[in-house]
């Protein structure tokens, strides 16, 4: 474990040694504040041992620019208007979903505005979907699209998302012909609000020819499969691993 004072602010990355409090004599102990992070520069066996790892890690700070790209990415990931949004959100990723269902049940008792129970009901929604509850999920899903079907049009840009993981809900319960309904609504609305390159549209062509794939249609599966790649090829890194999941 390296600590590069020359890099390392304590006043950013709070560190003290206590190894004369320790139990302890012989231990060198150092203490570090809770949002202290590593970078992992070296793994490798120890000579001693093949059961044994020994793991050489270097602590960061607030200056480091690719802790800064990493967390400013999952702040992107991360949905929802309210820290407790962000919270659930968090949880749902991380996989404490009693937890996570607690405090959406409980946020959607106390919401007074329609967006927040979409936004709620589509975490819920999501919630069952990672539990393998699909038609639960799709239950969830369909209470959220119809909270936003009263203020949006039905082609809005928000709606793209929701309709996906219905094709996705139906699409893991075997369902295909309702999976490709949602997929392709959710298509036409990414084709009308992103560029022809972006990312997303390459997921979407992606899993309409992943039903295509489970219904034996196999022909049909390689066009989207193809149109799918050529967008990856040409809006991603050469080492992208969504480029390995498309060949």
């Amino acid at each position: 474990m390296t600590i590069d004072p020359s890099k390392i602010s304590a006043s950013t990355t709070p560190f003290a040694l206590i190894d004369e409090h320790s139990a302890s004599e012989s231990e060198k102990e150092i203490l570090f504040s809770m949002h202290t992070v590593f970078r992992v520069d070296d793994i490798k066996q120890t000579v001693s041992s093949n059961r044994l790892w020994e793991v050489q890690l270097s602590l960061t700070g607030d200056n480091d620019p690719q802790l800064a790209t990493l967390t400013e990415r999952i702040k992107g990931e991360l949905c929802g208007s309210t820290g407790w949004h962000r919270l659930g959100d968090l949880m749902i990723e991380v996989g404490h979903f009693n937890q996570a269902e607690e405090l959406y049940n409980e946020l959607l008792k106390n919401s007074s505005s329609d967006s927040d129970r979409a936004h709620i009901y589509h975490q819920l929604g999501r919630l069952k979907d990672d539990q393998g509850q699909y038609k639960e999920a799709v239950s969830f899903y369909e209470k959220s699209l119809e909270i936003y079907r009263k203020t949006l049009p039905e082609d809005h840009s928000s709606l793209a998302p929701t309709y996906t993981n219905i094709g996705a809900a139906y699409d893991n319960m075997g369902n295909y012909s309702k999976a490709l309904e949602f997929y392709e609504k959710a298509h036409k609305i990414y084709e009308k609000s992103l560029p022809p390159n972006h990312p997303d549209l390459a997921t979407s062509y992606n899993n309409i020819g992943g039903v295509y794939d489970n219904m034996g249609n196999y022909s049909k599966a390689l066009e989207f499969y193809d149109k799918s790649l050529k967008i990856c090829e040409k809006s991603l890194p050469p080492n992208h691993p969504d480029l390995a999941t498309s060949y």
